[in-house]
């Protein structure tokens, strides 16, 4: 009997065990962040990789191929200083590749050496089978990250005029003085008109889940970014920038199970200068950051934590179209080569 007795128990106990074991794997499922719906698997599209540096070749997309090419990077007075280089003759494509320096930076400012096709009348980067009479490089006045300064200014000359040297030509390089002054005027618009704008998406509940943010912004069009936390909306220009980013912490990106590291909050931006008014990007990120908060359940805030209304967005709309307006009117089009070059 106390045999028997003994083994009831024990089966009892089992059960009870099994049952609080599983009410507790329910109970942390139900506090753990939203959870991504089942779904199959595919592959899904992803951010190209691009490059700022027009010496280096950008990876190919893995997605389709858009049907508008964007045109390549060309050497502009208006954010270069540019050298010109003159020949007794022309040189072949091949010879000139033979010289053409390691990088194309000088510096945190890259570069550019461009041929005079002797058939085509057309500038371009130096080709094989192909004949040149004159070049010219060129670099870049203002970046991101501040104003060119003599130590790069220098840098560039060097590098150029071991170039020169290689192919026989003979370079004639602006003053220092000039092209630093030019730079820093640049560098100094350029500072006062840039702009990115983004808001937050707070959750109002329950946090969400990497799987879970994937899974509402591929819906409305985002592809996973070329970093861990970062997803993108693509633009229709091959080559040109995202139109919108949507970013999170990139450590909840990374953990060993993403279904269970928290997110609360999310970026939505757009680059303003980097992006073509015409793609309409305010209304994709205004419309985007409402349709993610009513499918997440979350909150559009500000920088503050402010709760931004459909009026706030219509006063960002109008100041916007004032910094487009003046960008325009300093040949700097949002979108625009030039632009996409100083504000990178």
């Amino acid at each position: 009997m106390t045999s028997s007795l003994t083994l009831a128990l024990a089966a009892l106990g089992g059960v009870v065990l099994a049952g609080v074991v599983a009410h507790g794997a329910w109970a942390a499922r139900k506090a753990g962040p939203k959870r991504a719906a089942p779904s199959l698997q595919r592959d899904e599209p992803r951010e190209p990789v691009m490059t700022n540096d027009p010496a280096e070749p950008t990876p190919a997309a893995s997605f389709e191929p858009r049907s508008v090419a964007r045109a390549s990077a060309r050497l502009d007075a208006l954010i270069d200083a540019i050298a010109p280089l003159t020949l007794d003759a022309p040189i072949s494509g091949e010879l000139v590749l033979m010289h053409l320096p390691p990088t194309r930076r000088a510096g945190s400012k890259p570069f550019m050496i461009e041929g005079l096709n002797a058939d085509s009348g057309e500038w371009e980067t130096a080709l094989p089978g192909q004949r040149y009479g004159e070049f010219q490089a060129g670099v870049q006045l203002a970046n991101r990250t501040g104003a060119l300064n003599e130590i790069e200014y220098s840098e560039f000359v060097q590098t150029i005029e071991a170039f020169a040297e290689g192919i026989g030509a003979m370079a004639d390089f602006p003053d220092m003085l000039d092209v630093v002054a030019r730079a820093r005027e640049l560098d100094t618009f350029a500072g006062e008109h840039d702009a990115q704008l983004a808001v937050h998406l707070q959750a109002r509940s329950a946090a969400w889940s990497v799987g879970y943010i994937q899974q509402h912004a591929a819906r409305h069009g985002f592809v996973p970014g070329a970093v861990p936390g970062r997803l993108v909306l693509p633009a229709s220009e091959d080559g040109a920038p995202p139109v919108l980013t949507l970013s999170f912490d990139s450590q909840a990106a990374l953990a060993d199970d993403p279904n269970r590291a928290a997110v609360r909050d999310v970026t939505l931006s757009f680059d303003v200068p980097q992006t073509d008014p015409q793609v309409d990007p305010f209304i994709a990120w205004q419309a985007s950051a409402q349709a993610l908060a009513l499918g997440m359940d979350a909150g559009i805030v500000d920088d503050n934590g402010r709760a931004l209304s459909p009026e706030g967005f219509a006063a960002i709309g109008s100041e916007l179209g004032e910094l487009y307006r003046t960008l325009e009117s300093h040949d700097l089009a949002a979108g625009s080569a030039a632009a996409r070059r100083l504000f990178s």
